[in-house]
């Protein structure tokens, strides 16, 4: 057999990839692995693996993540898993790690390690509060957003409100190859019926009363990039025919319009209803459905993800201070929130914050300027349903608001409108 040399082996790989003894010590790294963390190939020989990627003094498997390299050499397994690496500026990077058993010319066992950056080219779009967060269910999330970006499938987001889910398509599309066109956005639940098709689909001058000039539509303006349709549920039951149309052939007409016009879009949809549910009930179209869910991706809810509760109050805190010297939580305040099953989620841990900044004392953010509303939450997970637990902090809110809805939709960071609809199904209306 061919003698190869193991550095130019793996320099050949696209990958960032490193190879590592039963020791933790890096045996060989190519170079584009290095430069993620500002050294050479060279330099790196020798070290720890956990000291370099994680900046730690303990391998990875100690500090509770699952390690491919406890893997193979206790199990003699080679597994892939979702971590979160630090460059040499301490910037975190969430990754994905593929682990190869690799053996050396006396049989001795080796662990090759081919990395994945899950935000490699995504620029700063996605630095943004739902992307940050190191839980294995938020590390999941991204791995999945990472992959199905690749695709040029239509793809679906579900997830409660307030967890992200522009956020999420905006990580969708700066991954995918039409990063570099347009991100356009249309709230469905936002736009009157009346107005929906020209908002969408354009109209011309004189199309109708007031309508003075040409105007584009966002299915136009997005041609090239990508199209998120946020709350799709709230599309019109008349107007999802059309849509559906224009999704099968990429032509459209302005209304008021006779040319035919094309645009090239790629679709990412959103909602915090089961459409399916909305399909028994006549209330959406299966045919499509079955276009817009062509990868359905759940989006966690925080409560899901408490661990990132601290890291993510950190980051808030800091964009609200707007340069200045950021407020910090007490241990008893980041307790309370730890516990709070949080209905609006990280849009309501924001406006909590924003709140608080505002009442705290000395810069320091206690409990009491939470102002929480007071839900008597089971102890035990489970032991209620969650509808039951959001109807009685709905309940709470308007009693805190003196019924004043727009404050409480403020207070949940969600539109009247669907404040509107969860009173009418909780019967607090």
């Amino acid at each position: 057999m061919p003698q190869l040399e193991l550095q130019e082996l793996i320099d050949a790989n696209d990958q960032p990839f490193v190879v590592i003894d039963s020791d933790y010590r890096i045996v060989a790294a190519n170079r584009r692995y290095a430069e993620s963390h500002g050294v050479t190939p060279e330099s790196i020989v020798g070290q720890h693996c956990h000291a370099v990627s994680h900046h730690s003094s303990r391998p990875c498997h100690e500090n509770g993540e699952q390690c491919p390299h406890q893997a193979l050499f206790e199990h003699g397994e080679a597994v892939e898993v979702l971590h979160t690496h630090y460059h040499a500026d301490n910037q975190p990077e969430r990754t994905r790690i593929r682990g190869h058993l690799l053996r050396g010319a006396n049989g001795e066992r080796y662990l090759g390690e081919q990395l994945f950056p899950l935000e490699a080219d995504a620029g700063t779009e996605c630095d943004a509060m739902n992307m940050v967060g190191q839980s294995s269910a938020f590390l999941a999330c991204v791995d999945h957003l990472a992959r199905v970006a690749d695709s040029e499938a239509s793809i679906l987001l579900f997830g409660e409100s307030g967890v992200g889910k522009e956020l999420a398509a905006r990580f969708i599309h700066a991954r995918s190859t039409r990063a570099g066109g347009a991100f356009i956005v249309i709230n469905c639940a936002a736009v009157p019926e009346n107005l929906f098709e020209s908002e969408l689909f354009g109209h011309e001058r004189g199309a109708f009363s007031g309508s003075s000039g040409l105007k584009k539509g966002l299915f136009e303006l997005a041609d090239g990039g990508t199209l998120f349709l946020d709350e799709v549920a709230e599309i019109p039951l008349g107007l999802q025919a059309k849509l559906l149309r224009v999704l099968e052939t990429g032509e459209f007409r302005r209304v008021g319009g006779t040319q035919t016009l094309k645009a090239d879009v790629r679709l990412v949809s959103a909602t915090n209803r089961r459409l399916r549910d909305e399909v028994d009930a006549k209330r959406f179209r299966l045919d499509l459905y079955y276009r817009l869910a062509g990868i359905d991706v759940n989006l966690p809810p925080l409560r899901e993800r408490r661990d990132d509760i601290p890291a993510l109050t950190a980051f808030l805190l800091k964009r609200l201070a707007g340069g200045r010297r950021p407020c910090r939580l007490d241990s008893t305040a980041l307790a309370t929130l730890q516990a709070y099953e949080f209905p609006g989620n990280v849009r309501e841990l924001r406006n909590l914050l924003q709140r608080a900044v505002l009442t705290c004392r000395d810069s320091v953010i206690r409990a009491a300027d939470l102002h929480l509303p007071t839900v008597a939450v089971p102890v035990q997970p489970g032991a209620q349903p969650l509808a039951e637990v959001e109807r009685m902090h709905i309940r709470a809110l308007l009693d805190a608001h003196a019924g004043h809805r727009n404050r409480v939709a403020a207070a949940l960071g969600v539109t009247e409108r669907t404040l509107y609809r969860k009173l009418k199904g909780y019967g607090l209306s």
